[in-house]
């Protein structure tokens, strides 16, 4: 009798921080410490701290796997990388975490050319315009730092930011 009268309470500002914080994670695949450590490293450089740590996130290798095309999720490019299908600049990388720099190539190993599945989604991802692939080499090269706008996450980023100021 009283189940369909109740209604639900509108969620709190902490609610909605931490649903705001948790996707973000979720969709960069990173643990709250590493979440946390970006937040700090974003907080400590001069500029907005939300899009400076968007920013750090999108230049990680993983994320840099996904967006050219690599892998079809972020679980996916991690793995690639773990197992060390990828190179950047030439050496090997297993490092999910790694920060690229504008202008450095990750490419995909010689020995792991014929693995179909880093095949598989190439050429199908839209590319973001801080990005350009060669489809012979089966490499991307980092053209410069993303902005905020170009990073295809959907987020409130100033609500994270006040979740970690707190």
């Amino acid at each position: 009798q009283h189940g369909n009268a109740k209604r639900r309470a509108k969620k709190s500002d902490y609610a909605m921080q931490l649903l705001e914080k948790q996707r973000l994670r979720f969709q960069y695949n990173v643990s709250e410490r590493q979440m946390r450590n970006y937040y700090l490293k974003a907080s400590r450089r001069t500029g907005n701290t939300g899009e400076l740590m968007v920013q750090s996130l999108e230049q990680r290798l993983d994320a840099l796997v996904l967006r050219a095309g690599f892998a079809r999720s972020i679980y996916a490019a991690r793995q690639y990388v773990t197992h060390g299908h990828f190179t950047v600049n030439g050496r090997p990388v297993n490092l999910p975490a790694y920060s690229v720099r504008p202008g450095d190539v990750v490419a995909v190993r010689p020995r792991s050319r014929k693995v179909e599945c880093l095949r598989h989604g190439f050429g199908i991802a839209v590319l973001p315009q801080y990005l350009q692939v060669s489809q012979t080499d089966l490499s991307v090269q980092l053209l410069r730092t993303p902005m905020r706008d170009e990073i295809p996450v959907i987020c409130d980023v100033t609500l994270v930011v006040e979740y970690y100021s707190r």
